[in-house]
Parts: C-alpha cells; structure tokens; sequence
C-alpha cells in the first residue's frame, strides 16, 4: 500500500465572477522514502494540491475527490482530527518561510511548542531536541538562534528553522511548496542536499512543488507535470528529462537554457497564455498554444498508461522530430 493515495482530487474556488477550478481531477501515489515533483507554470494547481491535502484551503475553497493517508481518508476530516496528523505525521514548509513563522515568539518557543504538543515532550526535552534538529540543518549557533525572533534571521536561515520545524516529529510525508525560492544559489543547493540526506535517513516521503526542472533533477525520483488543473504527463526523472511525451513537458524543457548547445542563451518560451480558470476549454487545455494541436485536441485526452508505466494526456502517439533533434 502505497503512503499516500489521491483518485480524482478536485479543487475549486467559488468567486465573485464564478467558480475557479484550480484543480481538476488528479490522481498520483507516493511511497515512503520517495520523492514526487509536481512541476508546472505559475496556476497550474501545484500548491493548491498540496494544501487540500493537508485541509488548509481557502474559506472559499471545497475539494472533493478521495485522499488517503496510510489507508485513512483525510478529506472530510474534522479539524481536530486533521491537528492530530498535520505537524505529526504530515509536515508542510511553505515558500515563504518568514511570514510562515510567528513575528511575536522566538525561534526556540516554536520549535519547542511543535514538540509539546505533537509528541508530549517537556520543555527541556523539547529545547534539546530543537537544538539537535536545528544543528542538523546546518544554522550556525543554533542556541543563540534558539533566542532570536523571525526578523532578526535571513531569509535562508528561516527556511531552515521551517525545514527543521517540519522535520522535528519525524514526519512520513513531507510536503515542500518552492522551499528555496528568493535565496540564493548556495544556501539553495544546501538545503537541497539537506532534504535528500534527511528522505534517505528516515524514508520520509517528499512531495515536492516547484518550477525549478534543475531542482527536481537533483532531487525527485518521479514528476507529475500539471497544466490547468490536470496532469500531463507522469513518468520516472531520467526517462522525463531524456525522451517527453508530451508538448508541454516538451515546452518546459526547452526553455530551461542549455550549456551543451549552442545559442543557449536564448530562451525557448512557450508562447501565449494558460486558459482562463473560470472557463476550462472543453478539450485539451493546452491545444491553444501547442505547436502539434490538430483536429482531434478539441476533445479532452484520457490520462493514458504508456510502456515502462509511464502516463500521459495527449492524442499523438509521439512527438515529432524537430529539425534540430534530426541533425
């Protein structure tokens, strides 16, 4: 039995102009030890997957569909029941860790109360647990960060304290929304290196969600790229970043700058814009700005097992050989 099972996950928002639908019908598996990148452009429902998982939607928000957590289906849970599984079992580190920590309680005070309460630890307990946890992410000093308040951290030392908050309980699954964005490229590779080491140590489950194709290389085992809401494509990293079967993956591929050909300095972007949220064309979402778009992409492709179970949503059987590709 796989760690995490989502079947048909449906995310929308009700609005003043209508009914957003963020996500539309998803379907993936995560296995302890493993870990999934969800990749895609800005609105393609990467983040609002992960915090329907977790029940942290908007007010405006409803999901429907099936999410199950070791056999357990979280979706409809009470709050009170979800407290008892978020931080424990599942922890979640959001892309911006400064706003994500609380401005008016020192680093130690939150670290120490995730402890207190998830695993009933007195407070000195906690406190050296923190400490130990806070020197496995590698913060310099961590005692005296232990005293210090969010502002008086970088940006890159808050992600830390998040990562280190995230892992304090030793979660199974560990759910990771751009956990380097805005920081630099050292501090990035760090803490990439760090979420490797500490998924291979313990076997927690990563899932996570970024547009950085370098990260997920690194990092992830398998990827599911999204576009509007629904998957394109799902394949095993090296099979993905060597032979894509879909248009989009193509795309995102091809405008990530290459050292190894030539004018690589010129960027590839995809041309015109996602669809609109409040009104999802009925067949392929992404027929309007793919470049082998023909008749049959009126109609919506059935996410389809390929050979070596890989997937795909697309009506061609293969993508065409560019003149670059032939040469």
């Amino acid at each position: 039995m796989a760690l995490l099972e989502v079947r048909d996950l449906t995310v929308s928002f009700d609005t003043p102009d209508g009914v957003v639908h963020a996500v539309n019908g998803i379907n993936f598996d995560l296995d302890p030890g493993e870990t999934l990148g969800l990749v895609g452009e800005s609105g393609s429902g990467k983040t609002q997957t992960a915090l329907a998982l977790i029940g942290l939607l908007a007010e405006n928000g409803r999901a429907s569909g099936s999410v199950k957590f070791r056999g357990q289906e979280l979706l409809g849970m009470s709050i009170s029941e979800l407290s008892r599984v978020r931080g424990s079992k599942i922890s979640m580190i959001f892309q911006d860790p400064i706003s994500s920590l609380n401005p008016y309680m020192t680093i130690g005070d939150q670290l120490v109360e995730v402890l207190t309460y998830h695993r009933n630890l007195r407070r000195r307990a906690a406190r050296e647990r923190a400490i130990e946890m806070l020197n496995q992410v590698h913060l310099s000093d961590p005692k005296q960060r232990m005293r210090q308040y969010p502002h008086e951290l970088s940006g890159g030392m808050c992600q830390r304290v998040m990562i280190a908050m995230g892992l304090l309980c030793q979660p199974d699954l560990l759910i990771a929304d751009e956990p380097t964005t805005a920081l630099d490229v050292t501090v990035q590779s760090q803490i990439n290196t760090l979420m490797a080491e500490l998924s291979e140590q313990s076997s927690t489950a990563i899932l996570l969600i970024t547009h950085d194709l370098g990260v997920v290389a690194g990092l992830c085992h398998r990827v599911l790229v999204m576009y509007a809401g629904q998957e394109m494509e799902m394949a095993e990293v090296k099979e993905l970043f060597a032979d894509p079967r879909h248009p989009y993956t193509e795309g995102l591929l091809n405008s990530v700058p290459r050292l190894d050909k030539a004018r690589s300095g010129i960027l590839n972007a995809i041309p015109g814009n996602p669809p609109n949220l409040l009104d999802i064309p009925s067949g392929c979402p992404f027929s309007n700005r793919c470049r082998y778009a023909f008749e049959k992409c009126r109609e919506l492709p059935e996410f389809e097992q390929l050979d070596g179970g890989r997937l795909k949503r697309c009506h061609l059987d293969a993508l065409p050989v560019t003149e670059e590709e032939a040469g």
